[in-house]
């Protein structure tokens, strides 16, 4: 198979760092991209087994989730000393430990399924008319949620409870562990509930990002705790997977594949963190009805194209 040229893997981890987060599908976008531009683009960004272009995607997933990792890394200290004293003191008490093994419990879902599932669905799904499918019915579902989903009501003098902490101190209060302590508040039925919508992001076409947005949204979170909930979700899914599927970039094969995939990671990388950056803005006060728009009319353009 041909190497990934350097301006490929720009295009491609530009892509990728974006469509990763926001509600429109990554792998329905490295698939539907090639085949719209065809010629040498199609043949080199063929995913299929073995292609070098699926392991340049690996490792622009690992510089997703270190995006996700970066721009979060105050929470994700908070939330692992949450687990670590958890684990130490055999206890589940505060929001931060609630909020940890959350985390861990709905993550199983998607992780068992990924192992057993994803090489199969994308060599029978891998292709543009199923990833065209899928697309538009990524908007339709994102649509169906904006219209038939009634967030529960937070009250503005919603206070935050750390009389379970060892030490009391007087500081301030951030946005986001205030949003956290809610998040600690679902039950487990429906955390595990919202992270195994993850696995419908298995098709090509089904946003990772939407999908659990909008499962959190049926479960009455609002869009920006919903959106963070997504995006903490996402990051150990996204870093483990492409850690695991790490070695497949190495074989004398993908060597000269090698270059493109470092410079389309970095590229993939700040795409990620300006994307998050913005999302957790946007959806403060927005909605997913502009990406639910764009994914059905992306979608049944594409099914025309390919299928015609």
């Amino acid at each position: 198979m041909s190497a990934v040229t350097y301006l490929e893997a720009i295009v491609v981890g530009a892509l990728q760092g974006v469509s990763e987060l926001f509600p429109v599908s990554s792998l329905g976008h490295s698939i539907l991209l090639p085949a719209w531009l065809g010629g040498s683009w199609q043949r080199d960004l063929s995913i299929g087994k073995d292609s070098p272009y699926l392991a340049v995607l690996v490792a622009m997933h690992v510089a997703t989730a270190l995006a996700l990792v970066l721009f979060f890394r105050k929470d994700w200290v908070r939330i692992v000393r949450g687990l670590w004293t958890s684990l130490r003191h055999r206890e589940v008490r505060t929001p931060d430990q609630r909020l940890a093994w959350l985390l861990v419990l709905a993550t199983i879902p998607v992780g068992l399924a990924g192992l057993l599932l994803e090489g199969l669905l994308r060599d029978f799904l891998g292709k543009p008319v199923p990833s065209a499918i899928f697309l538009a019915l990524n908007g339709g579902v994102l649509y169906a949620a904006e219209k038939f989903s009634r967030a529960k009501p937070v009250e503005e003098a919603d206070t935050v409870d750390f009389s379970t902490e060892e030490t009391l101190v007087m500081r301030a209060i951030s946005v986001e562990e205030r949003t956290d302590v809610r998040l600690a508040k679902l039950r487990v039925g429906e955390a595990v509930l919202i992270g195994a919508a993850q696995i419908l992001a298995l098709l090509p076409g089904i946003s990772r990002s939407g999908i659990t947005m909008v499962a959190g949204l049926r479960r009455g979170l609002g869009h920006e705790d919903a959106a963070r909930f997504a995006f903490l979700l996402a990051t150990p899914v996204i870093l483990a997977a492409g850690v695991l599927k790490m070695p497949t970039l190495f074989p004398p094969e993908n060597h000269a594949s090698l270059g493109p995939a470092l410079v389309g990671s970095v590229v993939a990388g700040v795409a990620s963190y300006i994307s998050v950056r913005f999302l957790t803005g946007y959806f403060e006060t927005r909605t997913l009805t502009p990406f639910a728009i764009y994914c059905v009319v992306a979608g049944i353009g594409s099914l025309i194209f390919f299928a015609v």
